[in-house]
């Protein structure tokens, strides 16, 4: 047993004859019931079937395991400090022989959280069989999702949701209160991790990825921006011409950016093996976009401009980004990243001829770069309204391509294998996606019905799935747990 552990006391309920080991750090204790039903402490807990799952709490873990075994998983033993509760409390729960005929066990994840919240959480994956296996004693795989992003075969597909950590979470919109600055939150490390790791508590969704902002990395090559909760980016001297562009300097992720690497040593620490840690990036010709318009634009006219009149201009802003961009991208990487999510959004707005010109090639840059130095680290490539570009995206080399929800996933699928053929790449290529945002604010049969149709659409392999472009604000969170329980619960038919 660790000696380090919560000292505690083996209590017998005198109707149930169930034993409990329960450890506290007060007096006052997580009360369980163990059996097919569950009660949490926490005011957010959702029924589902004979199951609970907490949303904003994990206190107790149910195993079925005997109480000697039970002594001798140190790995177990988790402190549960939640925001709701003033004193820390842990509950540790083991189910022995009783005249009980139950199979049927419960699975909560234990969570050690600090100021913030932030969790180390024991997640548990479930077989089609019911056999529930706890990552962190046994299991030395890469997580699921690794697995799935490399074509792996693999038990289930992997789910998270693009834009998941952020303002669709009551959380989150209550941490905004007490950090109202969209950089306060995503460069405190401590507040980056706790806005990270929400929808990963909240959903228990196969990938955590870093909350941050694609013009995080700008400061640190010479391009100070401010980012206006309304308006969005706005650079503080866009680059016009050649002597803008000479202020653009070569970023040391190490000096500018130490909040991320922070953000993300800790997410590994908190996650756990079963979780995969998402790093990710913009490309240059999105970046570029701010650089030149200054902010967002719907029409692109300063850069198309520049494109047209200043080509050799804008291949300089795009080389320079790239380089810049390549090490941030192994930055994250060194740091914990598992897998890189690359970000082209506003390359959907080019012509083929355009993207094929200002846009793959400085892509390549970076998943080259990526490649020659972690070739295990899978990558995937985005782009918002990328219908028409679906086979140059797949050139790239990306290891996925993530679409968006235009086009129908069996389709994708297919010119995802024929772009990559014709680039020289080996194999299919995996997919990422592709359910519309707005589907989750149909009725919970909608969304099981559309997201089941991607998922047998997609087969069994080489899928991430996910939503076709980032979760709405406004997106009620019992639909997004909708959306993630059904595709964990989805099974493919085998052959």
């Amino acid at each position: 047993m660790n000696r380090d552990a919560p000292r505690g006391d083996w209590q017998t309920d005198g109707q149930t004859k169930r034993t409990t080991y329960v450890a506290a750090y007060s007096s006052r204790h997580v009360e369980m019931a163990t059996g097919k039903t569950s009660t949490c402490v926490s005011e957010k807990c959702v029924q589902q079937g004979e199951k609970h799952r907490s949303l904003s709490c994990h206190p107790v873990i149910i195993m079925p395991i005997e109480r000697d075994e039970h002594f001798h998983c140190s790995s177990l033993l988790t402190t549960c400090n939640t925001m709701k509760l003033s004193s820390a409390v842990v509950a540790l729960v083991a189910l022995v022989a009783s005249s009980s005929n139950n199979n049927e066990v419960s699975a909560f994840a234990p969570a050690a959280r600090g100021s913030f919240g932030t969790s180390t959480k024991l997640a548990s994956t479930t077989s089609p069989a019911g056999e529930t296996t706890m990552s962190g004693a046994s299991d030395t795989k890469d997580p699921l999702l690794i697995r799935a992003a490399r074509g792996e075969d693999v038990e289930r597909t992997p789910v998270w949701m693009m834009r998941q950590a952020g303002r669709h979470i009551a959380e989150y919109r209550d941490l905004c209160k007490k950090y109202p600055t969209f950089r306060q939150r995503s460069e405190i490390p401590e507040v980056a991790v706790e806005v990270s790791l929400q929808p990963w508590r909240n959903y228990n969704t196969d990938g955590c990825i870093l909350f941050s902002d694609i013009l995080t990395p700008f400061p640190g090559m010479g391009c100070e921006f401010t980012i206006d909760e309304k308006v969005g980016p706005l650079m503080a001297e866009p680059i016009a011409n050649w002597d803008d562009l000479k202020k653009m300097h070569t970023m040391d992720p190490e000096a500018a950016t130490p909040f991320v690497a922070e953000a993300l040593e800790t997410l590994r620490k908190e996650v756990g093996p079963e979780t995969a840690v998402l790093g990710f990036v913009g490309c240059p010709y999105t970046l570029a976009t701010y650089l030149v318009e200054g902010q967002t634009s719907r029409t692109y006219l300063k850069i198309k401009t520049m494109m047209l009149n200043e080509p050799k201009l804008l291949h300089a802003i795009l080389s320079k980004l790239a380089e810049n961009i390549a090490q941030y991208a192994l930055f994250q990487i060194a740091h914990g990243a598992q897998l890189i999510q690359i970000f082209d959004s506003w390359a959907g707005e080019l012509s083929p001829y355009d993207y094929d010109t200002f846009a793959a090639p400085y892509q390549k840059v970076i998943l080259d770069a990526i490649k020659a130095k972690h070739p295990e680290i899978p990558t995937v490539i985005y782009i918002k309204h990328s219908g028409a570009l679906i086979e140059r995206m797949s050139g790239t080399g990306a290891d996925i391509v993530s679409l968006d929800w235009t086009v129908d996933m069996a389709e994708g699928r297919e010119r995802i294998a024929n772009g990559r053929k014709a680039a020289g790449h080996a194999g299919r290529g995996g997919v990422q996606g592709n359910l519309d945002p707005v589907i989750l604010f149909a009725d919970h049969a909608a969304i099981k019905e559309r997201t089941e149709q991607i998922l047998e659409k997609a087969g069994p392999t080489g899928h991430v799935m996910n939503l076709g472009h980032g979760i709405e604000a406004s997106t009620p969170e019992e639909n997004a747990h909708c959306f993630i329980e059904t595709v964990k619960n989805y099974r493919h038919k085998k052959d």
